[in-house]
């Protein structure tokens, strides 16, 4: 079974991707902000990490610049996940090593969850 890791905040949406991405057969670990996740990743090592940008205590450019630059985790793939669409934050996110980059209000779960797999690949 493929993991994720979501690194969301917003409990309703870190909610609703469990409840979707468990429906369609990943296991699921939920990181509240970008500390936790950087804590949770390095015992949990997922497949993907679903990564909001606007969190409390450590942001998602700033997780993702250190997940980057760690050589054991580097290589997992980030789909930044975001309702940050301005131009610069797309491209930053994507400098930073972001495999993917969508506002969270134009896609769907489904969508989503097609983009996962274009990345990772289902088990």
């Amino acid at each position: 079974m493929k993991k994720i890791l979501v690194a969301e905040d917003d409990k309703f949406l870190g909610n609703a991707y469990r409840a979707k991405l468990t429906k369609a057969g990943f296991e699921v670990q939920i990181a509240r902000d970008g500390q936790e996740a950087m804590d949770i990743v390095r015992t949990y090592l997922p497949d993907i990490i679903l990564l909001d940008l606007v969190m409390p205590v450590k942001d998602g450019f700033t997780a993702l610049a250190e997940l980057k630059n760690d050589p054991q985790l580097k290589n997992i793939p980030v789909l930044i996940a975001s309702n940050l669409g301005q131009k610069e934050d797309t491209d930053r996110g994507m400098k930073l090593g972001a495999s993917d980059y969508f506002i969270k209000s134009d896609l769907s779960l489904n969508t989503i969850i097609e983009k996962i797999n274009s990345l990772i690949g289902t088990s």
